[in-house]
């Protein structure tokens, strides 16, 4: 897909989705980066209610970093995967606390050395924590930009670099939420809606094909 087609993808994904946004619930750095962390393989609706009770309780690193893993395991059991979530949210709070004063770091290579910090969190907390312009690819923006012939790469590191080469830098954050928001809504995994697609009038590949 070239770039004035891409950009004609995100102006209907736009006017289906006005309102698209961040849908964790975060104040801060910090809270940002162990509610991305716990949303591996979970909802944002399932990572939201537990953040709520944890986040009151544990509310920065030095707090959380005081736990063990096995104490931690219980309060973010819902979240799936709690186990090794536990024990990188502890691991990867004992590093703020130690390395950098309790901060959350601001670059891409200081957040993919904490534990539990893929290439994709690590966007994630970019993006939504200190207004990085960012495109984090995860399932529903691999999934997503990939059926509808925006990217066509094997991994998402290499569908995320197909996507910042296509799209303009000004609306890659825009273009992740928007791409969220329709994978969530209607370019579903299993049962895509295309009928009720604005894509379908020749924008999307995968319905051209079909």
């Amino acid at each position: 897909m070239d770039a004035q087609r891409a950009a004609q993808v995100l102006e209907a994904l736009r006017g289906l989705y006005p309102e698209a946004r961040p849908e964790l619930n975060f104040a801060n750095p910090f809270e940002t980066l162990i509610a991305t962390i716990l949303s591996a393989q979970c909802t944002d609706k399932r990572v939201n209610l537990v953040t709520a009770r944890l986040f009151p309780q544990y509310p920065d690193a030095f707090a959380m970093a005081k736990l063990t893993p096995e104490e931690l395991e219980p309060m973010i059991r819902e979240c799936g995967l709690y186990r090794n979530k536990a024990k990188n949210i502890v691991a990867a709070c004992r590093a703020l606390a130690e390395q950098y004063g309790g901060q959350v770091p601001n670059t891409r290579e200081a957040l993919m050395k904490l534990p539990g910090v893929g290439q994709k969190t690590a966007g994630v907390v970019l993006l939504a924590a200190f207004g990085d312009d960012q495109i984090p690819v995860d399932t529903h923006v691999y999934r997503v930009s990939r059926r509808i012939g925006l990217a066509d790469g094997n991994t998402p590191e290499k569908v995320e670099a197909q996507l910042r080469a296509l799209l303009d830098r000004e609306i890659w954050s825009l273009g992740h939420h928007l791409i969220i928001w329709h994978g969530r809504r209607c370019c579903h995994a299993r049962k895509p809606e295309c009928a009720r697609c604005p894509l379908n009038d020749g924008l999307c590949e995968k319905h051209m094909e079909s």
